[in-house]
């Protein structure tokens, strides 16, 4: 879900998840059947979250599912967090620069897609939120994106006639309230795990895997260039960084929103390599169609200024080969399996 860039929100959207959070639960019991479990992809780092007090079974992935494509947590009853999360797009919003919420009202910032979630230590360009089940609350009650409050989804979610079963199902009881709401949501996104492009098969040594020369001259390229930021597997290191983008007219000041520290300004979350394919266009605006336009600004449209991440100060310089075979490698981080996995698509 997309996060939208109003002076004085993000603060108060913060406190207020902070106080739904640690608000008790009268019962937070899940039904034992049916667990699905979290596998940690072989070789990857242990996760940030891992489902603690929130064990993932059938029906609370499944309630999970059904709130996601729901957009009765709209305040119009037409945007769903899968309305900017689409699966064919790994989860990002297929095609549009910037978000597109409520009465079609424009945000400023692009749709960050939405999978190996459970690795992130903070969520947003920004990082305005630090936890996974905190996370939903920011575009649910953002006024350019769904602008509806908790008690109002509350009471939909109440008057329908599957609901309270499904939240029986996956909590014990019936009772409908915003920490088995988030909970929910944990238990479907945390399961988004993208861990199987041709990258994955290579490194885990499965047969038909390997890499072609120009692949594997391309993750040379990679090691020596970008690995600084996009640490492998996830190919980020969650940092916030200056990346050099121009200003434009929006000034959106990035992580330095959240911090109010000059220091910060124009910093912006490092996004993961891993299904570029599926996730144009690109940056935290939306302002590259296509990956060439990614490259040329490396190599040559770096912005200097007084936050810029040192590692660019004098661009990425490549040559044209390395940059054909860095783009070969980069398209073996594209996982077909996931962006079709019916697990995450939409039930009618």
């Amino acid at each position: 879900m997309k996060r939208i860039v109003f002076a004085g929100i993000a603060i108060g959207f913060s406190i207020l998840v902070t106080m739904q959070a640690c608000k008790p639960d009268p019962n937070l019991d899940v039904v034992a059947d049916a667990p699905l479990g979290f596998t940690i992809p072989e070789g990857w780092p242990k996760p940030f979250y891992n489902f603690e007090n929130n064990a993932v079974t059938e029906p609370g992935f499944e309630l999970g599912r059904k709130l996601f494509y729901d957009p009765r947590l709209s305040r119009t009853n037409e945007v769903s967090c899968g309305s900017c999360h689409q699966p064919s797009a790994a989860f990002a919003q297929l095609d549009h620069p910037i978000s597109h919420g409520v009465e079609d009202k424009l945000g400023t910032r692009n749709s960050p897609s939405i999978f190996n979630m459970n690795w992130h230590t903070s969520f947003f360009w920004d990082g305005g939120v630090n936890h996974l089940e905190s996370q939903p609350i920011n575009p649910i009650q953002n006024p350019v994106e769904m602008d509806e409050t908790l008690d109002n989804i509350i009471a939909k979610l109440k008057a329908d006639a599957n609901y309270p079963k499904m939240f029986k199902a996956a909590f014990g009881d019936e009772t409908i309230n915003s920490q088995r709401i988030f909970k929910a949501f944990a238990q479907f996104m945390g399961m988004m795990v993208s861990s199987n492009a041709k990258y994955d098969k290579y490194k885990r040594g499965e047969a038909g895997a390997n890499l072609t020369p120009e692949e594997q001259s391309g993750y040379t390229v990679f090691k020596n260039n970008c690995a600084t930021c996009h640490i492998e597997p996830l190919f980020t290191d969650f940092s916030f960084r200056n990346n050099g983008i121009a200003i434009t007219s929006v000034n959106d000041s990035g992580r330095a929103h959240i911090t109010l520290d000059a220091a910060d300004m124009y910093k912006f979350k490092v996004p993961s390599l891993r299904n570029l394919r599926y996730t144009w266009p690109y940056m935290h605006d939306g302002r590259y169609n296509n990956l060439d336009d990614v490259m040329n600004h490396y190599t040559k449209g770096i912005t200097q200024s007084a936050t810029l991440d040192p590692a660019l100060k004098n661009g990425v310089q490549l040559t044209d080969k390395e940059r054909s075979d860095l783009l070969a490698f980069l398209n073996t981080l594209n996982d077909e399996e996931f962006v079709r996995d019916p697990r995450f698509q939409e039930v009618n």
